[in-house]
């Protein structure tokens, strides 16, 4: 009983709905999307998102400029720390000196720990602000693992979304059909249970 009951969404028969075909189909699409869809939407995404921050920290390098710069003023005694324990950087008084001989001065973030003396790699733009390293090689693959998570993750969702839809849609309209028919059956059954007895 069990093997002439499997598949028959499939087959023609008296219990098969329209309601019930599109749904086996929804279910055969949204195996598909979910199993190369979503993975491909994941695996685009990631590769934008990988060619725009290579672009970006080219960009970056490419307006900022590296210094070694000694540490002139006075950290604070206790850094904040980060949420998880990590060390925050802080702002603090650096010199340093550029190619032509002249002594610079200015206020840069150096890392937690570093003390009056220590000489550190801080970064510049055009202006001489201090601004924070270009990011990497592990922060351009971190950005783009994430961006291409999110996406995978978010087609998936949109997929099971519209699936959930669906069979709502068709569980609907399949009992409507399943109404309408014992409308039509309802009379002939019960006149023949009525003058059906012994």
């Amino acid at each position: 009983m069990r093997t002439r009951l499997r598949g028959w969404r499939w087959r023609r028969n008296p219990l098969r709905r329209r309601s019930d075909v599109v749904e086996t189909w929804t279910v055969l699409a949204v195996a598909v999307l979910l199993l190369v869809g979503a993975p491909l939407a994941g695996a685009v995404a990631g590769w934008w998102a990988h060619d725009h921050a290579r672009a970006v920290a080219a960009e970056n390098r490419a307006e900022r400029h590296r210094v070694r710069a000694e540490v002139v003023g006075t950290p604070p005694d206790r850094p904040a720390t980060a949420p998880g324990g990590r060390d925050h950087s802080y702002p603090v008084q650096v010199r340093w000196t550029d190619r032509a001989a002249r002594p610079h001065t200015a206020q840069a973030r150096v890392p937690a720990g570093t003390r009056r003396g220590d000489t550190v790699d801080v970064w510049f733009d055009s202006r001489e602000r201090s601004v924070p390293p270009p990011p990497g090689d592990s922060q351009i693959w971190q950005h783009t693992v994430t961006i291409g998570t999110f996406a995978a993750g978010g087609a998936a969702a949109v997929v099971l979304l519209a699936h959930a839809v669906v069979r709502r849609v068709a569980t609907r309209r399949r009992l409507a059909e399943w109404e309408r028919a014992w409308a039509r059956t309802e009379p002939q059954w019960t006149q023949r249970q009525a003058g059906g007895g012994p």
